[in-house]
């Protein structure tokens, strides 16, 4: 059974609970995005699978999940961006942030989300499963075409890009 680590305001594990229940309930609990750009700046994002438990076949960041119960965020984000990416890279955790949000299927994301940030050149391995399509885009071109059809990008991705502390290194 996959779970999430429930958590209160200040990220201060309160327990665990099944994934999809804890969707379907909104309970807060932690997650982590993560945002790798290459040496020309460009970000690399993704298309979700279609068979995505929810938000599937819309763009997200580069890979995004939760810690697993006693894992670090720092073991989580590795062991994900592998799974997903099939690559690994240096990770430097910018911020972290809350939101919810309502999704159409009936499932409430209620996330403590931290945000990492990484470097990498070559060419991801995505996990069909998982990632439907990857591009790398600019900045600019994907602020540009978030306000044109924002309904195509995950909440938390915009979120995350309009935060004040989301610098690209």
């Amino acid at each position: 059974m996959n779970k999430v680590i429930l958590v209160n305001e200040n990220n201060e594990a309160i327990g665990t609970e099944e994934k999809l229940k804890a969707h379907k309930e909104g309970r807060l609990h932690r997650a982590f995005s993560i945002f790798i750009f290459n040496s020309k700046g460009e970000l690399l994002i993704q298309q979700r699978a279609k068979e995505k438990y929810h938000c599937g076949g819309i763009w997200a960041n580069t890979c995004c999940s939760h810690p697993r119960h006693n894992e670090t965020y720092e073991q989580a984000v590795h062991r994900r961006l592998k799974e997903e990416m099939d690559f690994d890279c240096e990770l430097k955790k910018l911020f972290c942030f809350t939101y919810k949000a309502e999704f159409d299927n009936g499932l409430i994301e209620n996330e403590y989300d931290c945000v990492f940030v990484g470097k990498f050149d070559g060419e991801p391995k995505p996990n069909p499963e998982e990632i439907m399509d990857y591009k790398w885009v600019s900045i600019e071109e994907l602020n540009k075409d978030i306000k044109s059809s924002p309904e195509k990008y995950s909440v938390w991705l915009k979120i995350a890009l309009e935060h004040p502390k989301f610098k690209i290194k």
